[in-house]
């Protein structure tokens, strides 16, 4: 018997892909590529991988009506924020929104706040859009790209007031942990893209990467420690518990929240 196609997911037709890679087929007089730059054979080491996932039709029709308004290329070149969201207000960057829901409760929350939003998994991409569209939000702008690559290039030193990061992979297996976001050269190009008072906010249901983090985090001289007892922080009240959080509670799984904050 076949199996019963999903009535929920959309044909491979109808979503359009987020980045198209050009293929042009080079004259045969054409001079051959130079040998690789030795220093580029030390590829970054990045803190996701791909995973197939199946798109909705909402979703996908999320991304072909609003993707143009939300959906920012990226550029290797300085980000003109004003212009982005078409006024000047505070910048709160997020890596990693997983399908949006804690996204879009934050920007509803704080309107007044502009969230630049780094995701490279097309099925909560256009998971976001879709809660933009019901939610009527027009602060949210997306890069369907690397953060490390969007943070890199297109954002300026202090530029922005936050940054969320929230339940990144903990990457469990010890010979990956060089996989996990938070190391200290990320933390430091972080730190010096924040304003002064600016802060970051970490949160992980896993302690053994919940204490890295602190660790890293405490190790960053631009940074302090908002919490008073210089540990891990409460949960702010404009972070949501998430479903997948609610459960893990539920069966006593922790949760840690780190927030730190640049001196001046």
């Amino acid at each position: 018997m076949c199996p019963r196609p999903d009535s929920n997911a959309a044909p491979a037709s109808a979503v359009q892909p987020l980045v198209a890679a050009s293929a042009h087929a080079l004259p045969p007089d054409a001079p051959s590529a130079p040998a690789p730059d030795p220093d580029l054979r030390q590829r970054r080491i990045r803190s996701y991988v791909l995973r197939a996932g199946r798109t909705t039709q909402g979703q996908a029709r999320a991304l072909r009506e609003l993707g143009a308004r939300f959906l920012l290329p990226y550029r290797a070149e300085p980000l003109d924020l004003v212009q982005t969201f078409g006024r000047a207000a505070p910048v709160v960057l997020e890596i990693g929104f997983g399908m949006g829901e804690a996204t879009a409760h934050i920007a509803a929350l704080m309107p007044a706040t502009h969230f630049l939003c780094c995701e490279v998994h097309e099925p909560g991409i256009g998971a976001l859009l879709k809660r933009i569209g019901e939610q009527g939000l027009s602060n949210i702008r997306i890069c369907a790209h690397d953060a490390v690559e969007v943070l890199d290039h297109m954002l300026a030193p202090a530029s922005l007031a936050g940054v969320h990061i929230f339940f990144p992979d903990p990457w469990h297996k010890t010979r990956h942990h060089k996989r996990r976001l938070i190391q200290p050269p990320l933390v430091a190009r972080l730190a010096q893209r924040l304003v002064p008072g600016g802060y970051i906010h970490c949160a992980t249901d896993w302690q053994p990467y919940a204490e890295q983090m602190l660790e890293v985090l405490r190790a960053e001289p631009l940074l302090r420690n908002r919490a008073p007892d210089g540990g891990y922080a409460p949960r702010p009240p404009y972070r949501p518990l998430t479903k997948f959080e609610n459960r893990g509670v539920r069966l006593g799984h922790g949760v840690w929240d780190l927030v730190f904050e640049r001196g001046e």
